[in-house]
């Protein structure tokens, strides 16, 4: 019997990628840029020479079940990459195989937040839960749905894509995919730098900490920064992106019904500044049967470890 996955979980910004033990024990893991190669096959091959002396330092590849992968756009039935906003390769990338032809190891891929859901179900703050919800608040927003204790892929294998539905009609242009209005374009960390931008024209006179970053420097860690020392138009932002999120997270609990809703991500770091706007948004746009039953909780597990955890889980037999 294996004793080993390698769970690898790409990122719009960053690649996570570690090695796993039956018990859910992250052995050793190591992180990488996502975006700095233009062709796939030189991005992977950096990866599996990061990835190797792990594998050897575990026994080598005889002790492995196999490589699970997370990725935006990742279809479990096909193994492939489909059209990724967030990422540099266009089109249909046929990543598990490649995987497999470059290392002789068994490949399966799903969606990135599909295994954080996973992640969660098996060793997070979801375990025991057959209705939830990951929603992860990074570079973009991703989702994974869980019902009746399985994830729901759809028949084409991209069900739950809810960073994509359309919150504000007509609204912000998604520089990805070119949708007006989608979450993505509000709730994520290019999000919440977006809304700081428009907010800081919109408000040409009034005194802020974020006139002091050049437009390079402005990121969502700044905002969080300056909105934790009282900045007005920092917290603004917060509140306003809260807002967003809770609104979509009305629409997502009257959909499912889940026992609760896990933000996952960097954005989470902002803590309360994030979290306090976005459940009043949510309560405040529930019919009544649904208000006060969903919990709405900040994942338990560190940030590159649900995913690393939920990708590896893909492998076991």
């Amino acid at each position: 019997m294996s004793s080993y996955a390698v769970g690898i979980d790409i990122g719009g910004t960053n690649t996570k990628f570690g090695i796993v033990d039956r018990n859910g024990h992250i052995i050793e893991q190591d992180r990488m840029a996502s975006n700095e190669h233009e062709d796939v096959s030189e991005y992977i091959d950096e990866l599996i020479s990061k990835l190797n002396p792990m594998i050897e330092r575990a026994g080598g590849k005889q002790n492995f079940a196999g490589i699970g992968v997370g990725a935006p756009n990742g279809n479990y039935y096909t193994g492939t990459i489909e059209y990724a906003p967030n990422l540099k390769w266009k089109g249909i990338i046929p990543i598990a195989r490649m995987f497999t032809e470059k290392t002789g190891l068994k490949t399966q891929l799903t969606n990135d937040a599909n295994a954080a859901a996973v992640g969660e179900m098996m060793y997070g703050c979801a375990r025991g839960m057959k209705h939830f919800i990951v929603i992860t608040l990074g570079t973009g927003v991703g989702s994974g749905i869980v019902i009746d204790g399985k994830i729901l892929l759809g028949h084409d294998g991209f069900a739950g894509e809810l960073g994509h539905t359309i919150i504000r009609h007509d609204g912000r242009m998604h520089k990805g995919t070119g949708m007006k209005g989608s979450l993505e374009a509000y709730a994520s960390a290019t999000g919440v730098r977006e809304t700081a931008l428009e907010l800081l024209t919109q408000y040409p006179e009034q005194e802020s900490l974020l006139r002091d970053y050049s437009i390079n420097e402005l990121t969502s860690h700044s905002v969080y920064e300056c909105a934790m020392k009282g900045d007005k138009i920092a917290n603004e932002i917060f509140e306003f992106t809260g807002q967003v999120l809770g609104e979509a997270l009305a629409n997502f609990v009257m959909f499912s019904s889940p026992e609760a809703i896990i933000l996952f991500g960097g954005l989470t770091k902002a803590g309360d500044l994030i979290m306090n706007p976005t459940r009043k948004a949510m309560e405040e746009n529930l019919l009544q049967i649904f208000q006060n039953k969903v919990k709405l909780m900040f994942s338990e597990l560190k940030e590159a470890d649900a995913a690393i955890l939920g990708a590896s889980a893909l492998v076991w037999e």
